[in-house]
């Protein structure tokens, strides 16, 4: 089995940043660099949706809302994912999650039944 924890979440003013961590353990496999990584966030009363995703090939896509704003990244030597978030807005604020699957990443929009692997979440708290 694959174990992900989150952490870095907070709460900061709008146009602040903060860097998001997820330390992958994998117990079976001992495949992480071969994995797709994702990063999901949600808010109260809305669906989950995907915010960035990092191929084993280092491939990059972002969602039309962070483009520009947010950098997804990996260090394979560590087992971990960063999501590193500048110039945030509050309409960020939301549970943040790391995702993982032992596949390439999609050529289209992440969608959550593309990843197999789920962290249990770390909070993000944007003020006006």
């Amino acid at each position: 089995q694959v174990q992900l924890v989150e952490s870095g979440g907070g709460s900061v003013q709008s146009g602040g940043s903060l860097r998001l961590s997820c330390v992958a353990s994998d117990y079976t496999y001992s495949r992480f660099r071969s994995y797709c990584m994702g990063w999901f966030r949600q808010a109260p009363g809305k669906e989950r949706e995907g915010v960035a995703a990092i191929d084993s090939d280092g491939s990059t896509s972002y969602s039309d809302s962070v483009k520009g704003r947010f950098t997804i990244s990996r260090d394979n030597a560590k087992n971990t994912l960063y999501l590193q978030m500048n110039s945030l807005k509050p309409e960020d604020t939301a549970m943040y999650y790391c995702a993982a699957d032992l596949a390439f990443c999609p050529s289209r929009a992440l969608r959550v039944g593309d990843f197999g692997y789920w962290g249990q979440g770390t909070q993000v708290t944007v003020s006006s």
